[in-house]
């Protein structure tokens, strides 16, 4: 099984790769507030298959913990 890091990665490179392999994102999409929450921890990401074939990522707040909330699509 992939760890957090890998999968986050991983979202990261489908995401450019879908957008022609970059993009131009603001300065202030990196801020602190904007990337993570206030015990300093970034957030995580959901990956949720759809219906229609496609899968949603979306910014979720990281649970406590090492593990934070990981869980396997079955």
């Amino acid at each position: 099984m992939p760890t957090p890091e890998d999968m986050s990665h991983a979202m990261l490179i489908a995401v450019l790769m879908h957008h022609g392999g970059s993009m131009t994102l603001p300065l202030a999409a990196f801020a602190a507030d904007a990337v993570g929450g206030a015990d300093g921890a970034f957030h995580a990401v959901a990956m949720e298959p759809q219906q229609d074939g496609t899968v949603r990522l979306s910014v979720r707040p990281r649970p406590a913990g090492n593990a934070g909330g990981i869980t396997a699509i079955p």
